[in-house]
């Protein structure tokens, strides 16, 4: 079956961990077989394996954090180098595109056109890439957003963890920046989607106040599952949902296991039937399984040591249409959690 991929850091793995995304997996787990950073040697993608995984369109990403006087994570000196280096990602993203791998899409008619290819040619057809930002140190200014939508950024991210230029975000409480209140205007004036992933709980429901248009959360899960500010409570799911946004569930361990600790806890005390919990609990949310899909986030920083047991390549997304047929989910629904309410999402956010 097809599948949409709401969020994959793909340049980052490329340009900042240097890895040779042509190659097929296991080449790049060899190459890597002494690293002993995080993440080295386990990772789950590549091109080809994108390939093999009927992952015909994925949100992809440009992301580099600043570091501020509050900052809980380490990052780049000044916006100007997180730009910079967001740049260099695109870069790679672009020339992707001029070898004829990926198709940068940027709106419903291109990537109508894209669908209808693949369900023609199948993989033979290049992958679809939808430029997103993960936080937006890289937007210098909320006016420099113009110059992002002109360089193809579909969707947006405006903090990370800690806290960015913008707002608060994953692990440190609190509201959005006035700067951030104006990169939200600015935002719905040019058509760029709000991610509203990783907004701290009060930034959150100021955001959604503020901008007006489509929201979606590229990688979030249930907070009633695995407690912790990182997923999003029963009333911010229902409140994506009330607006027509959709909600891309992660594959990240520590999003799937309560009490996961990072470095510590293994794989083995998490399967991928937790994936399938998380869309199951936004189903029952939302009434219907049309506001919920894949936003795997995997080779997110990390690789096989924070992923569920039985998930060793991009490819084994393809396991949650039988885990949720085996819940009694029917063929539509199923094909909807798998690609197809990310491609109504854009429909309605690009018409």
């Amino acid at each position: 079956m097809l599948i949409v991929d709401s969020h994959l850091d793909i340049s980052m793995n490329a340009i900042d961990w240097n890895r040779d995304l042509n190659l097929e997996v296991d080449e790049i787990r060899r190459r890597e077989a002494d690293m002993t950073q995080k993440g080295r040697g386990c990772n789950t993608l590549s091109l080809p394996e994108m390939h093999k995984a009927e992952l015909f369109l994925s949100c992809a990403t440009v992301i580099d954090r600043t570091v501020w006087p509050d900052s809980i994570r380490p990052g780049s000196a000044t916006q100007e180098i997180s730009y910079a280096k967001a740049q260099g990602q695109l870069a790679c993203y672009r020339l992707w595109e001029r070898q004829g791998k990926i198709r940068m899409i940027s709106d419903w008619p291109s990537l109508e056109a894209h669908y209808q290819d693949w369900l023609k040619r199948g993989s033979e057809a290049p992958l679809g890439f939808i430029l997103a930002m993960e936080g937006a140190d890289p937007i210098v200014t909320p006016d420099q957003a113009a110059s992002w939508y002109e360089d193809g950024l579909r969707i947006a991210s405006i903090v990370h963890y800690g806290v960015s230029a913008y707002a608060y975000g994953t692990g440190l409480p609190g509201p959005l920046k006035p700067a951030g209140i104006e990169l939200l205007k600015e935002m719905d004036r040019l058509g760029i989607i709000l991610d509203l992933s990783h907004l701290a709980e009060e930034a959150f429901w100021q955001a959604l106040d503020i901008y007006s248009g489509p929201v979606q959360a590229s990688h979030n899960n249930c907070r009633a599952l695995v407690p912790g500010d990182r997923q999003f409570s029963d009333d911010q799911l229902k409140a994506i949902v009330e607006r027509d946004g959709v909600i891309g569930v992660a594959c990240d361990a520590w999003m799937l296991y309560p009490g996961w600790v990072i470095g510590e806890t293994m794989p083995e005390v998490v399967d991928m039937e937790a994936v399938a919990n998380h869309i199951d609990h936004i189903c029952q949310l939302a009434g219907n399984a049309d506001h919920v899909g894949i936003g795997s986030d995997l080779d997110g920083g990390y690789g096989t040591e924070q992923t569920p047991s039985d998930m060793d390549k991009i490819t084994d997304l393809q396991h949650v249409q039988q885990l949720l047929q085996r819940r009694g989910y029917s063929s539509d629904d199923i094909e909807n959690v798998m690609y197809r309410n990310w491609l109504r999402f854009f429909q309605r956010s690009w018409s």
